[in-house]
């Protein structure tokens, strides 16, 4: 069985009626609901279904006065009489045909209870401009005594009614909240301008909108105008008032010129769909809207602007705005094979260093010259390559240059090269013999506004990268390389492993050559707690004076 509340119970004496009240749970099957009886859908002799079947009429205090129906409804249910004994009204819906007695007050303590779902629909429904929906509810109420579960019959004809009109109100909500269009109204003295607005909702449903608006526009003193009713906004609280006429708001203001012109830049004669737009954008709202002035122009232009754009044909992409404006023009490259003017050295011979440094600038500059650089390495600074002495005895490898790397042409200068620099210098390594690089050259982001967020390399921009490390390596002839993270492990190994479970011990690649896989130092920048960040540090320093203690014990390669 579903929760069930007594949303139904009068409001507390200097309470906001209209406000939700608490749920309770429902009762165990068998449980007596009230001191009458032991079922809980069972009402005493005093208030059984149809013990007061005179004739009753409950006229509320506006079009969507939920509270009021509430309090009616529930004294009706109470007294047991039937809806059909019941004529309802408000102020938007034809009078009662026939008078009556209002409902009898409900009795002290009496309870109602109901599923949990029933008040919030409920709520909703009775904003509906259909005069028939207090007795639907009414209904609904009524049969919920006795059928627990009808909420959950969909194909019930009250359900279904109940559920149709909710959709309906949700539809109009989101039509106002698009639609609603505020003009200028200048004050007199110096007081801030007003901003009003002609709206025409389908049914009851400004007072529930409108803290949508003082939310969207708290700034801005404004009133919404509709046929039934209007709403104001002072910068501090909303009220409302009477119904208005169209024409109480101003016909146009000096933004309307902007809102044409937006509509006229975005509208694409290719993608033109006018039964969609016409659902999206009922014509109904069209008279309120300054840029539906230009939807039937532009509706008749679209096949001649069509025909236009496929004669052009296709145009050629615009520059990017950070192209790559530090590369030297060249010709176009189709492989992506390695200059091998400089051949890497022979393992086990003294390295040359000007030979080894005129190697790596070499393959910089082959780099530079690329023309099928991923799409991404565009919107880069510049390349980044490594740092150190060829012949080094430790190379460190990492991910891929961060943001102040990227703006630098530096590797490991930015937070995680700082605190890589702290803990190498700690481990007793230093950078005369260390070389420093990283398995993705370029810096791979997202903009957000004025800030470039890092992403992660994928498999493809690894692979991409690999060629240049490997001659990298070759090049610059190290006794150990230690990869940082898990991008440098996959970019030596080929394929993806697990940092954790390898991490701090010796392996060797297809080629022979042993490499280091340890943590990069930018997961120690990520560690949110200070005593494990702590420790995790102290474990990253072990590292590096393990790998650097093996190097040393290695021959040269």
């Amino acid at each position: 069985m579903s929760a069930t509340a007594d949303l139904f119970a009068p409001a507390l004496p200097g309470s906001d009626a209209a406000a939700p009240d608490l749920c309770t749970p429902a009762p165990p099957d068998g449980v007596a609901t009230s001191s009458t009886g032991s079922d809980p859908t069972h009402l005493s002799d005093a208030t059984a279904p149809g013990s007061d079947a005179g004739g009753h009429s409950v006229a509320l205090g506006h079009p969507a006065d939920y509270a009021g129906w509430r309090e009616a409804a529930r004294a009706l249910v109470i007294a047991g009489v039937p809806p059909e004994a019941v004529q309802w009204s408000s102020p938007a819906d034809p009078p009662a045909l026939f008078g009556g007695p209002p409902p009898p007050p409900a009795p002290e303590g009496a309870q109602l209870r109901v599923p949990k779902d029933f008040p919030a629909l409920a709520e909703v429904v009775i904003r509906h401009r259909d005069p028939a929906r207090f007795a639907l509810l009414h209904r609904l109420l009524w049969r919920l005594q006795r059928e627990r579960a009808l909420l959950e019959v969909a194909t019930d004809p009250d359900v279904h009614r109940a559920t149709t009109m909710r959709k309906a109100i949700g539809r109009d909500a989101h039509k106002m909240h698009a639609f609603v269009r505020f003009r200028e109204v200048p004050m007199p003295d110096g007081a801030p301008s007003r901003y009003v607005s002609w709206f025409e909702p389908e049914h009851h449903i400004l007072e529930a909108e409108a803290g949508f608006f003082t939310r969207r526009f708290a700034q801005m003193h404004w009133s919404i105008l509709t046929p039934r009713a209007s709403a104001h906004w002072d910068g501090t609280a909303v009220s409302f008032g009477p119904g208005a006429r169209r024409g109480d708001a101003p016909a146009e203001d000096a933004a309307e010129d902007l809102w044409r012109a937006y509509f006229a830049a975005i509208f694409n004669p290719a993608r033109l769909k006018p039964d969609a737009m016409r659902a999206e954008m009922p014509v109904r709202y069209w008279r309120n809207l300054p840029e539906a002035q230009l939807i039937p122009r532009l509706i008749a232009e679209a096949p001649a602007r069509v025909a236009a754009m496929v004669e052009r044909g296709a145009t050629a992409p615009a520059q990017r705005r950070q192209r790559a404006l530090h590369l030297p023009a060249a010709p176009r490259v189709d492989s992506i094979a390695m200059p091998d003017s400089n051949p890497a050295p022979i393992p086990g011979a003294p390295i040359d260093t000007a030979a080894a440094t005129a190697a790596l600038l070499e393959l910089r500059r082959g780099l530079e010259t690329r023309n099928d650089l991923p799409d991404w390495a565009r919107n880069s600074t510049q390349p980044v390559f490594g740092e150190g002495p060829p012949g080094a005895p430790i190379m460190f490898i990492g991910e891929q240059p961060g943001d102040e790397e990227d703006l630098a042409g530096r590797p490991f200068v930015g937070p995680a090269g700082r605190l890589f620099n702290r803990a190498l210098e700690e481990a007793g390594v230093s950078r005369d013999e260390a070389y420093v690089t990283n398995a993705v050259k370029h810096f791979k982001f997202t903009p957000t506004g004025r800030r470039r967020l890092h992403q992660s390399p994928d498999a493809g921009d690894i692979s991409y990268y690999q060629p240049f490390l490997q001659r990298e390596i070759a090049i610059v002839a190290p006794r150990l390389v230690v990869t940082l993270g898990a991008t440098a492990l996959r970019a030596v190994t080929g394929r993806a492993m697990p940092v954790t479970k390898v991490r701090g011990t010796i392996l060797r690649g297809a080629d022979g050559k042993p490499f280091f896989p340890t943590v990069h130092p930018s997961y120690l920048l990520r560690i949110p707690d200070a005593a494990t960040k702590a420790r995790e540090y102290e474990r990253f320093i072990e590292d590096l004076a393990s790998a650097a203690s093996t190097a040393r014990a290695l021959p040269a390669s």
